[in-house]
């Protein structure tokens, strides 16, 4: 290292310090009655007492302050140190204009340093650098065990009065050196020339070379690098990236980006800040917020980024509350408030009291489909790359990735375990379903605790629906596959704040296959199924359902699924005229479900029987409204042969056309009557006969109230049973 420029000039500049420091303890020795002293430092004899006590020389006898000017010179930089000082300096000019990085000119340039101050910055990094000085600078502190430089001590090497204000400024703690992190003043309780200087183990390690990032921040920060892909196309991330790294090297110090959902603001503002000319570090707000001294912290991070001339990219706000813990607000501020650039990223609106200063706002738009294709295809292993063309048994990730909502982050950690499933399996490339899988792993758990989590478990060939149900159906999956081509590059959302989701209503009795379908769907497009338990939602106390809603829409944004609301026309009926209190606030709470759903990012269903009990306005904001009628006669013969199976022992006598034209029952009756069915096959120990089936229909007609007419069950009239009619 010694041949390193950088490492040449800082020991130079310590050598003069060091001569200057020879040149003091030979004073010192000149000067004292008893320099061969074995205990000295240990104890003040009676000639050291009355030596103390004399007047300075000069003075006259007069008492004055120790140190004043004419006495405290003897280690003023002489001759010989302002000719070595100029040669070194001459030499550093050579190595910059050569492109070297001068640490400590850097140093003092990025920390605001005067001359003085780096002067004595160097006092008291010389014993880190040379041990032996350790031992000189006790012997001159007249204490053993003092091996620090003291604010006198610094003084006097660097030719300065004990008295002089414009000398003993410099320790202040809003001074650069102190306030900037560079010096630690010890001993507060020691008389202030007696207190101890010391170097950061952080400072001292930046000057000679050393760029590990400080321990204390491993949980909070850390260096990060330009990403492959930060937003959108790579075109509109360059160029947006590009004027804000314009604004950065303009002067700009605070700025605030904003993220959509699927957005990455925080891979933006590292973009931004690159091509501002300077390095990055990353600053976890949450972890900041929660450790027990945040502002220790806080100064630690900002130093680290001036001694790396890095900005800050901080976040996420959401993390803090401002608003409710004062403490929090405190925080903000003071990291918005730093010398360093910073780029606060989170998903709330700005509030203009977080900072003294107005930021620069920026929205951070999300990924787009080949956006996220492109990161996917570099952020996994060898397995993860699309194949080339020819191949047919690869997967296609624009089209398998265009249903999600996906960060950077989200989209590297998906590839990466798809990756590891598709190492698990043996597979030597990805495939849809380790695609999906990596996906579905990056959701977070907040939502299962408000809905019921279904992994989707049936697909297009378990539908028994006329053709023009199906492509009603397929028209839904296919809004929601090419949503960010059609709404984000068309730019086919209207106005009004509208979101990017994708609301259907599926319409019919029950039992004719509306979760089902739902459920298809999200098998479609790779996404888990949640079904919104009313229970947890609906509330009597006036706005608590509406926060429960809240809830459950603000969970879903960080959730690639699909939201099912069944039986929804509990919480989305019509609105009434107001004749008493609970008319308006009913009101209220449709209201405040409009604004929510035309807001809403995520694809939602909402089921119910009865079409004609939901407001006319949330009609109107829904992408597709499926209507499901019963099944007919061809549709009833299909499903009883599908819920049957290929697994469950028929009898010879089973007659599926005949159950299909009597019984008029929808899919979900279908399947009820099936499985009783198979449990009375089950306990006689045989196959499924005509005569369990017709039994299991006697049962779902009694559930379902209904009349059972000799008709109906004609010859297979159940063993022992009259016929009636209720």
């Amino acid at each position: 290292m010694s041949g390193q420029p950088a490492a040449v000039h800082l020991l130079g500049r310590l050598g003069l310090v060091a001569a200057r420091v020879r040149r003091l303890v030979a004073d010192r020795r000149r000067d004292d009655p008893d320099p061969d002293d074995a205990f000295r430092g240990l104890y003040v004899s009676a000639a050291d007492a009355e030596r103390l006590a004399a007047p300075p020389a000069g003075t006259a006898g007069t008492a004055g302050p120790a140190g004043t000017a004419g006495t405290a010179g003897t280690a003023e930089p002489d001759l010989a140190d302002a000719q070595a000082l100029a040669v070194l300096e001459a030499a550093a000019d050579r190595a910059a204009t050569d492109g070297a990085d001068l640490r400590l000119r850097r140093l003092a340039h990025d920390f605001g340093l005067t001359g003085l101050d780096l002067e004595f910055l160097l006092v008291a990094l010389l014993p880190d650098v040379e041990a032996r000085y350790e031992r000189l600078y006790g012997y001159l502190n007249d204490d053993v065990s003092r091996r620090r430089a003291t604010i006198g001590l610094a003084l006097e090497l660097c030719g300065i009065p004990a008295s002089a204000i414009t000398g003993r400024s410099r320790f202040a703690g809003s001074g650069p050196l102190v306030g900037g992190g560079l010096l630690l003043v010890e001993q507060p309780d020691q008389p202030y020339l007696s207190r101890s200087l010391r170097v950061p183990d952080r400072v001292a390690a930046h000057l000679l070379g050393d760029d590990t990032v400080d321990a204390r921040l491993a949980e909070v920060a850390w260096p990060a690098e330009d990403g492959a892909a930060v937003q959108g196309d790579a075109s509109a991330r360059d160029e947006l990236a590009g004027r804000l790294g314009s604004a950065l090297r303009a002067g700009v110090r605070l700025g605030y980006l904003r993220e959509r959902p699927g957005a990455a603001a925080a891979d933006l503002a590292v973009a931004a800040l690159v091509r501002a000319g300077r390095s990055v570090l990353r600053l976890d707000l949450d972890t900041l917020a929660a450790d027990p001294a945040p502002g220790d912290l806080l100064a630690a991070t900002v130093r680290e980024a001036r001694l790396r001339g890095a900005g800050l990219v901080a976040g996420p706000v959401q993390a803090l509350d401002p608003a409710a813990q004062p403490t929090h607000a405190r925080l903000l501020r003071r990291v918005a408030d730093q010398p360093v650039p910073v780029l606060l990223t989170g998903t709330v609106e700005w509030d203009p009291h977080w900072s003294r200063q107005a930021p620069l706002l920026v929205t951070a738009a999300p990924l787009d489909e080949q956006g996220r294709a492109r990161l996917w295809r570099t952020a996994g292993g060898a397995r993860t790359a699309d194949r080339p063309a020819g191949w047919t048994d690869g997967v296609d990730s624009a089209r398998e990735l265009a249903p999600y909502l996906l960060g950077p982050d989200q989209v590297r950690r998906a590839a990466q375990a798809a990756d590891q499933l598709a190492l698990f399996a043996g597979a030597d490339r990805v495939d849809a379903d380790h695609l999906r899988a990596g996906v579905r792993g990056q959701n977070a758990a907040g939502l299962a605790r408000l809905a019921r989590r279904i992994e989707p478990a049936v697909g297009w060939a378990d539908l028994v629906l006329v053709d023009p149900i199906l492509d009603q159906l397929r028209e839904l999956a296919l809004r929601v596959r090419y949503r960010d081509r059609v709404l984000g590059r068309w730019r086919m959302r209207p106005g009004g704040g509208r979101g990017r989701g994708v609301l259907a209503l599926f319409a019919g009795d029950s039992g004719t296959g509306k979760t089902m379908s739902a459920e298809v769907i999200a098998t479609d497009l790779g996404l888990d199924l949640y079904v919104v338990d009313l229970s947890t939602v609906v509330d009597k106390y006036v706005g608590q359902t509406e926060k429960n809603l809240e809830r459950i829409f603000t969970e879903a944004a960080d959730v690639n699924g699909l939201l099912l609301f069944d039986e929804a026309d509990a919480i989305f009926g019509k609105r009434s005229e107001v004749k008493d209190a609970h008319d308006r606030y009913a009101n209220l709470e449709s209201a405040y479900l409009l604004q929510r759903m035309e807001s809403f990012d995520g694809v939602a269903v909402l089921t119910t029987n009865l079409r004609a009990n939901l407001d006319e306005a949330f009609t109107r904001r829904l992408d597709l409204i499926v209507d499901f009628a019963m099944p007919d006669v061809a549709q009833r013969r299909a499903l009883w042969d599908r819920c049957l199976g290929t697994e469950l022992p028929r009898d010879e006598d089973l007659d599926l056309d005949f159950c299909a034209r009597s019984f008029e029952l929808t899919g979900g009756s279908i399947r009820a009557c099936v499985v009783t069915a198979a449990y009375l096959a089950a306990g006689a120990g045989r196959p499924v006969r005509m005569s369990d089936l017709v039994g299991a229909v006697q049962r779902e007609y009694r559930k379902l109230g209904r009349l059972l007419l000799e008709s109906e069950f004609g010859e297979h009239r159940p063993r022992g049973e009259p016929a009636r009619v209720h």
